[in-house]
């Protein structure tokens, strides 16, 4: 009898070297998961000992702030990559954050038993998976009936505002974009997040949605976002993608990247995301 193989799903194209993915770490539970934060402290009140799981945890920012809010609490935090939790345990150990473990899986199959969880979370993780309803039904598994949380929130990619128009700044836009869904990511993923939570099997009225922003206006907020847009132009998979793919020269790529450059030194500059998120009731 043979085995099944697992399902091969695409990966995170820009990669986790820390130059790729520096804007990464400016994320917290305040500037990234506002829209979880009531739900989320009205239960630990409720429940001290509450139980979180924070999926695909990157760096381990958002993680480690959302600690605070449940001190008595316990939060695992999981990622594909390998290469990231140690990252991810550091900025915790700095943090303070000593109610957090760290565990290598993927979001499709999650190590956990059904009904684990009082919360289960993910930030823009589901935009960037080929299969995110797949991914969304693995999440709502492990989550408490009667009374578990999913919540996620996920970029809507087209929705970028910034000022000063510069076209470098539009280029690379669209780039991302092409990149984005030739890599088998959702470029309106924020948008989709009901309906995804529908296909997930999902009740309606127990879905409430919302949007969110993220804005780069002051020099560091500049510094973190135009730096990595940058770098991500100069080197790494975006870079290697949109040559491959044609939509980009070698004349284009410099053009954005000088335009970040140019970009991160304006002082009136500033940039802003539309995001989509939910919260899932069980």
């Amino acid at each position: 009898m043979t085995m099944a193989q697992p399902t091969a799903h695409n990966t995170y194209l820009p990669g986790y070297a820390p130059k790729q993915v520096q804007h990464h770490e400016w994320r917290n539970a305040e500037n990234s998961a506002a829209y979880l934060l009531p739900t989320l402290q009205q239960k630990a009140k409720d429940n001290p000992n509450l139980t979180l799981l924070d999926v695909g945890a990157g760096s381990g920012t958002i993680t480690a702030s959302l600690a605070k809010y449940m001190p008595q609490g316990q939060i695992t935090a999981t990622d594909l990559s390998e290469e990231i939790l140690p990252r991810a345990k550091e900025f915790a150990d700095k943090a303070g954050a000593s109610n957090i473990s760290f565990q290598q899986a993927s979001v499709y199959e999650l190590p956990f038993p059904e009904g684990s969880f009082d919360i289960v979370h993910a930030s823009m993780v589901l935009c960037h998976l080929d299969s995110p309803v797949q991914a969304l039904k693995e999440m709502l598994r492990v989550a408490k009936p009667n009374g578990g949380i999913v919540a996620c929130r996920e970029s809507d990619l087209r929705m970028w505002s910034y000022y000063p128009p510069l076209s470098g700044l539009e280029k690379t836009h669209r780039l991302q974009l092409a990149v984005h869904e030739a890599a088998g990511g959702s470029i309106d993923g924020g948008a989709k997040l009901v309906s995804w939570a529908m296909q997930a099997n999902a009740i309606r009225d127990q879905i409430t949605a919302s949007f969110g922003t993220w804005c780069y206006s002051t020099p560091d907020e500049r510094a973190i976002w135009g730096n990595t847009m940058a770098e991500r132009v100069r080197h790494g998979g975006m870079r290697q993608k949109g040559l491959e793919m044609g939509i980009a020269t070698e004349a284009d790529l410099k053009e954005m990247a000088e335009a970040w450059d140019e970009w991160v030194a304006t002082e009136d500059a500033c940039l802003g995301c539309m995001h989509g998120e939910i919260l899932i009731r069980k």
